[in-house]
Protein backbone atom coordinates (compact mmCIF):
# COMPACT_ATOMS: atom_id res chain seq x y z
CA UNK A 1 0.00 0.00 0.00
CA UNK A 2 1.51 3.31 -1.09
CA UNK A 3 0.91 6.38 1.10
CA UNK A 4 1.76 9.88 -0.10
CA UNK A 5 1.36 13.52 0.88
CA UNK A 6 1.46 16.58 -1.39
CA UNK A 7 1.87 20.29 -0.71
CA UNK A 8 1.29 22.85 -3.49
CA UNK A 9 2.31 26.27 -2.18
CA UNK A 10 2.39 29.54 -4.13
CA UNK A 11 1.03 33.06 -4.06
CA UNK A 12 -2.10 31.62 -5.71
CA UNK A 13 -2.91 29.30 -2.81
CA UNK A 14 -1.89 26.57 -0.41
CA UNK A 15 -3.20 23.05 -1.03
CA UNK A 16 -2.36 19.99 1.04
CA UNK A 17 -3.51 16.45 0.32
CA UNK A 18 -2.80 12.89 1.41
CA UNK A 19 -3.44 9.60 -0.34
CA UNK A 20 -3.48 5.98 0.81
CA UNK A 21 -3.77 3.34 -1.89
CA UNK A 22 -5.64 5.69 -4.22
CA UNK A 23 -7.95 7.12 -1.54
CA UNK A 24 -7.05 10.83 -1.58
CA UNK A 25 -8.23 13.53 0.80
CA UNK A 26 -7.58 17.25 1.04
CA UNK A 27 -6.47 18.63 4.40
CA UNK A 28 -7.00 22.15 5.64
CA UNK A 29 -3.55 23.36 6.62
CA UNK A 30 -3.18 27.13 6.66
CA UNK A 31 -0.29 28.82 4.87
CA UNK A 32 2.30 30.88 6.70
CA UNK A 33 1.28 34.54 6.99
CA UNK A 34 3.79 35.27 4.20
CA UNK A 35 1.98 32.75 1.98
CA UNK A 36 5.19 30.80 1.50
CA UNK A 37 4.83 27.31 2.94
CA UNK A 38 2.67 25.74 5.63
CA UNK A 39 1.92 27.34 9.00
CA UNK A 40 2.52 23.90 10.55
CA UNK A 41 6.13 22.74 10.31
CA UNK A 42 7.49 19.35 9.37
CA UNK A 43 8.64 18.53 12.90
CA UNK A 44 5.12 19.13 14.18
CA UNK A 45 3.75 16.90 11.43
CA UNK A 46 6.32 14.22 12.29
CA UNK A 47 5.21 14.23 15.92
CA UNK A 48 1.58 14.21 14.76
CA UNK A 49 2.37 11.19 12.57
CA UNK A 50 3.76 9.34 15.59
CA UNK A 51 0.80 10.24 17.80
CA UNK A 52 -1.75 9.45 15.09
CA UNK A 53 -0.14 6.13 14.20
CA UNK A 54 -0.05 4.94 17.79
CA UNK A 55 -3.59 6.13 18.51
CA UNK A 56 -5.03 4.41 15.43
CA UNK A 57 -3.04 1.27 16.14
CA UNK A 58 -4.29 1.20 19.75
CA UNK A 59 -7.85 0.83 18.47
CA UNK A 60 -6.80 -1.76 15.87
CA UNK A 61 -4.85 -3.86 18.39
CA UNK A 62 -7.53 -3.50 21.06
CA UNK A 63 -10.04 -4.99 18.66
CA UNK A 64 -7.64 -7.82 17.81
CA UNK A 65 -7.04 -8.56 21.50
CA UNK A 66 -10.67 -8.08 22.55
CA UNK A 67 -9.84 -5.19 24.92
CA UNK A 68 -12.46 -2.43 25.16
CA UNK A 69 -11.31 1.20 24.74
CA UNK A 70 -13.46 4.20 25.59
CA UNK A 71 -10.81 6.77 24.66
CA UNK A 72 -7.12 7.32 24.01
CA UNK A 73 -4.66 10.17 24.59
CA UNK A 74 -1.28 10.10 22.80
CA UNK A 75 1.37 12.80 22.83
CA UNK A 76 4.67 12.65 20.92
CA UNK A 77 7.62 15.04 21.18
CA UNK A 78 11.17 15.37 19.94
CA UNK A 79 14.08 17.78 20.12
CA UNK A 80 15.20 19.65 17.00
CA UNK A 81 18.49 21.34 17.97
CA UNK A 82 19.29 23.27 14.80
CA UNK A 83 18.55 23.64 11.08
CA UNK A 84 19.53 20.48 9.20
CA UNK A 85 19.95 18.26 12.26
CA UNK A 86 17.85 15.14 12.77
CA UNK A 87 15.48 15.00 15.69
CA UNK A 88 16.70 13.52 18.95
CA UNK A 89 15.06 12.37 22.15
CA UNK A 90 11.85 11.31 20.38
CA UNK A 91 9.41 9.98 22.94
CA UNK A 92 5.70 9.49 23.34
CA UNK A 93 3.19 8.87 26.08
CA UNK A 94 -0.13 7.10 25.79
CA UNK A 95 -3.03 6.48 28.09
CA UNK A 96 -6.36 4.86 27.45
CA UNK A 97 -9.73 4.80 29.17
CA UNK A 98 -10.86 1.22 29.45
CA UNK A 99 -12.79 -1.13 31.70
CA UNK A 100 -10.06 -3.75 31.13
CA UNK A 101 -7.75 -4.82 33.93
CA UNK A 102 -4.33 -3.18 34.33
CA UNK A 103 -2.49 -6.23 32.93
CA UNK A 104 -4.58 -6.18 29.73
CA UNK A 105 -4.03 -2.44 29.30
CA UNK A 106 -0.29 -2.87 29.78
CA UNK A 107 -0.28 -5.69 27.21
CA UNK A 108 -2.21 -3.53 24.73
CA UNK A 109 0.21 -0.61 25.14
CA UNK A 110 3.24 -2.91 24.79
CA UNK A 111 1.95 -4.85 21.76
CA UNK A 112 0.85 -1.66 20.02
CA UNK A 113 4.33 -0.18 20.52
CA UNK A 114 5.80 -3.26 18.82
CA UNK A 115 3.65 -2.92 15.67
CA UNK A 116 3.26 0.87 15.25
CA UNK A 117 4.47 1.33 11.67
CA UNK A 118 5.61 4.96 11.84
CA UNK A 119 7.52 4.26 15.04
CA UNK A 120 9.17 1.22 13.49
CA UNK A 121 10.08 3.22 10.38
CA UNK A 122 11.90 5.82 12.45
CA UNK A 123 13.52 3.16 14.64
CA UNK A 124 14.82 1.38 11.53
CA UNK A 125 16.34 4.57 10.12
CA UNK A 126 14.86 4.08 6.65
CA UNK A 127 16.66 6.07 3.91
CA UNK A 128 14.85 9.03 2.36
CA UNK A 129 15.68 9.56 -1.33
CA UNK A 130 15.03 12.64 -3.45
CA UNK A 131 13.98 11.54 -6.95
Amino acid sequence: MRISATVDSSAAGHLVSVDTAGNGRALTIPPKPSGQGSAVNGGEFLMLALATCYCNDLYREAQRLGIPIDGAHVQASGEFAAVGLAASDIRYTASISSSACADDIARLLRETDAVAEVHNTIRAGVPVTRV
